[in-house]
């Protein structure tokens, strides 16, 4: 036992390493090491006599034990390989030669003299000599070789064949016995030989599965004295019948077990794995022995040949998977494997394997939502149960046991727990919504397979609100700034109102608190409206105070005060307090140049810049004797006065302010340069003449004005008459040409039919008040542009009198300067 026989992997070129060798066919005779694939010899010995495959053979024919090994790679994990292979077995002289019959007998006729008689004696007569026949030929076959074919399965007494032996004797030397000669027990068993006539019958029943040939020699011997014999060879074929179904073996292959016709076979093994190698064959020969294997029924596993070695009536197939298996579909499969022959008529056989899938943990939990978003509210218990969450694995056993745990960010890590086992999860921490409002983190299922295997699932937690804080204000207090003259229902400013809380926690109703109808807030914007419209000469600052409820229960309120600052907007043009339009300053001809004349003073209601005033002189000086402080409004004297310049000077003063667009008064300031105030009443003419001459002509001293005084005097009386007269002839002819007018298209009432150049404001009897007017809340007209107020100036001047008053008859026009 144990001699090396072979060695597979050197001799087919595998390595030693990373290969599994497995002895299927070949034992108890033989194993195989499963490393290196080396063939040796085991403790049962190997007889060629005793080998069924051997009992039959002819002398010479060589005697084989075959073997098949499976090659299974460990590295790739790839369907084993089947090797067939046969060993010689060589026969050993270890029989010892056996005689037919233990006892012999031979008969020797009795007085048989031994040699030739002594002494010889001799004597002589005649002789008639009859030639007895001695057995002196041996019997002789008519065939060397006798061939005959029987078939299997034939009646007893069913002749085979006669042979035939003749003897050219006489008599009993010439009588043949027929006997089997070197002939085995199957033989003598099965077969008949008459030992007179040489005919050959069955005795037995006859069977090819069991002996396909007999090979036997027959002796033909003669009944002679000394009887002589002869030899021959008979070979009989058993003709196959197709009595035998085929035969289907299975067995496991590889790596691959079976134990009471089940095999157990991973779910992730891949495609094309072999479970069990399965070898059909039929015990028949020919057309009986041709057998077609299929796997029955629909299942995932199909039959591929082993090997290219086999015969018709011997073929090995691999039971291999189809498609990937899944323990989580299909636990164990019944395959039905079905041979049948090509015999007329076929015999058919049917065997089955279980194939039994393991389980491999091939499947992640899965949880039954794959996210869940709850509500949960705040101000908790701590250890309240949030929610449960629930995942299941399709795999069974340990592969199937889940464990639960919880993902979480940093900023909530202890404030949720899960139950390992329950999948509970619950709060340790009391949530406020205002710090944060939603939790989100994984929960992990975790089965027990090995390596484990995980699912997840998301989870949400919106933490619902409480009403657990007031509303604020952004600010502590508004201060909002509007222009006035604003028109009603206008916006005036913005709050911002935020309630930490949510929904109707969180939902604000701002109101007016000490409503008197002035303001209103709308909700939502939170943005406040007047309802009037602004003046800021009348009222400069609003101050109220604003409330906000929340829509919680119960509902939580907070205050702000808000201030309104109205602004100014130059809507009032500067106002002219001194001098009065109608008045004037005297100025003797020795003044000192440099020294101040007089002073314009204006006011205007406004604020800030539009209240900011500046003085210029925009006509009436044309010998530049005066010049007037832009900031102060002081008028100063610049040359000598000569006598050129005697007489009555007005000075167009332009007062505007820094608004924009910028408004402005008009002031007439006049000098009268004399050495006396001799005659006041002509002073007094004159100067209501320049308030009715236009503002574009200068009026300004006459040289010659002390000269002519006298006939001025009387020459301004003439005129005056003449004037007089001709305003009475010119009304005369106006009202007529207006009757007519009106007699062709009609009069219209107040309506003026000449454009007055200059109409200056009549001031009031008893003198303007300085304090402030309420204004008339109106709607203002709008602004003129500079051209327009140019224009129409000598229709909107304003004068500001004072206490002096201008008579309201018609105004005489007379020329300032005399010839």
């Amino acid at each position: 036992p144990n001699p090396p026989i072979g060695a597979l992997a050197s001799d087919y070129g595998f390595p030693d390493v990373g290969h599994l060798y497995k002895l299927e066919v070949g034992a108890p005779y033989l194993r195989v090491d499963g490393k290196t694939g080396d063939i040796y010899t085991t403790e049962t010995s190997i007889d060629r006599e005793s080998l069924r495959e051997c009992q039959h053979l002819l002398p010479g024919e060589p005697c084989f034990l075959e073997f098949e090994v499976s090659i299974t790679d460990l590295i790739l994990n790839s369907s084993p390989r089947l090797l067939e292979g046969q060993i010689e077995v060589l026969d050993i002289n270890d029989n010892t030669p056996n005689f037919a019959s233990p006892v012999l007998t031979l008969s020797i006729p009795e007085n048989t003299r031994r040699g030739g008689p002594t002494p010889p004696r001799a004597s002589s007569a005649l002789l008639r000599i009859t030639i007895l026949d001695m057995n002196d030929n041996a019997p002789k076959f008519e065939k060397a070789l006798y061939e005959a074919e029987l078939s299997e399965n034939s009646p007893v007494g069913h002749s085979v064949l006669q042979v035939k032996a003749n003897d050219s004797d006489q008599g009993a030397n010439a009588e043949i016995d027929y006997s089997f000669h070197q002939a085995s027990d199957m033989v003598r068993r099965l077969l008949r030989l008459d030992r007179t006539t040489g005919l050959i019958t069955v005795q037995g029943p006859i069977d090819r599965e069991d002996v396909n040939i007999l090979k036997f020699s027959v002796m033909a011997k003669d009944k002679g004295a000394n009887p002589k014999s002869a030899r021959t060879q008979v070979v009989v074929t058993i003709k196959d019948m197709n009595d035998n179904a085929p035969s289907i073996e299975i067995r496991g292959i590889g790596l691959v077990t079976h134990q009471d016709g089940m095999a157990n076979i991973s779910e992730d093994v891949p495609v094309e794995t072999a479970v069990a190698l399965v070898q059909v064959s039929d015990r028949d020969e020919g057309e009986n022995a041709v057998v077609t294997c299929v796997v029955a029924g629909d299942v995932p596993f199909q039959l591929r040949q082993a090997s290219e070695t086999g015969s018709d009536s011997k073929k090995k197939y691999f039971l291999q998977t189809t498609t990937p298996l899944d323990y989580e579909s299909v636990k164990e499969y019944t395959i039905e494997i079905v041979a049948v022959d090509s015999g007329n008529p076929p015999l058919s056989s049917t065997n089955s394997l279980k194939v039994q899938v393991v389980d491999v943990n091939d499947n992640a939990p899965v949880f039954s939502q794959s996210f869940t978003e709850v509500a949960f509210p705040e101000n908790n218990e701590p250890d309240d149960l949030v929610m449960e969450v629930s995942a299941s694995d399709a795999d069974s056993g340990s592969n199937a046991k889940l464990v639960y745990s919880l993902v979480t960010d940093p900023s909530s890590k202890g404030s949720f727990t899960i139950d390992p086992d329950s999948g509970e999860i619950r709060v340790k921490a009391v949530l406020d919504r205002e710090q944060r409002e939603r939790y989100e983190f994984l929960v992990v299922a975790a089965d027990k397979g090995s390596p484990s295997l995980k699912g997840t699932a998301s989870v949400a937690i919106n933490v619902m609100d409480r009403n657990d804080n007031d509303p604020k204000f952004m600010l502590s207090g508004y201060n909002f700034s509007v222009m006035e003259n604003m028109p009603p229902l206008s916006p005036v400013g913005m709050v911002t109102v935020i309630d930490a809380d949510k929904g109707e926690n969180a939902r604000i109703q701002l109101s007016v608190e000490q409503d008197n109808g002035d303001f209103v807030i709308q909700n939502g914007t939170g943005t406040i409206l007047s309802s009037i419209s602004f003046d800021r000469e009348q009222q400069s600052t609003y101050t109220f105070r604003l409330k906000a409820v929340d829509g919680g229960d119960p509902p939580r309120s907070a205050y702000v005060g808000v201030t309104i600052n109205v602004l100014d907007e130059n809507d009032n043009a500067p106002f002219i307090t001194s001098p009065s339009n109608a008045t004037y300053k005297h100025i003797l001809p020795h003044t000192s140049p440099g020294q101040q004349v007089s002073k314009v003073k204006a006011e205007d209601i406004d604020s800030g810049v539009n209240a900011e005033l500046t003085y210029s002189i925009t006509g009436g000086n044309p010998f530049e004797l005066f010049q007037i402080s832009p900031h102060s409004g002081d008028i100063t004297l610049e040359k000598e006065i000569l006598r050129k310049h005697h007489g009555l000077h007005r000075l167009v003063v332009r007062v505007n302010d820094k608004g924009k667009p910028s408004r402005h008064g008009t002031a007439l300031v006049h000098f009268y340069v004399n050495e006396t105030l001799a005659n006041r009443t002509l002073l007094d003419t004159l100067v209501g003449h320049s308030l009715d001459t236009p503002l574009d002509i200068d009026i300004a001293g006459d040289p010659e004005y002390e000269r002519s005084k006298q006939r001025s005097n009387i020459l301004f009386g003439v005129i005056a008459g003449i004037v007089a007269v001709t305003l009475v002839i010119v009304l005369v002819v106006l009202v007529r040409y207006c009757r007519q007018r009106e007699a062709k298209s009609g009069y219209q009432a107040g309506k003026k039919e000449t454009k007055d150049l200059y109409t200056p404001k009549q001031a009031s009897k008893s003198g303007k008040s300085k304090s402030k007017v309420k204004k008339s809340k109106s709607p203002k007209p709008p602004k003129p542009t500079e051209d327009e107020e140019e224009t129409g100036l000598q229709k909107s001047l304003k004068f500001n009198l004072m206490n002096d008053s201008v008579s309201d008859s018609p105004r005489i026009h007379l020329p300032l300067n005399y010839p």
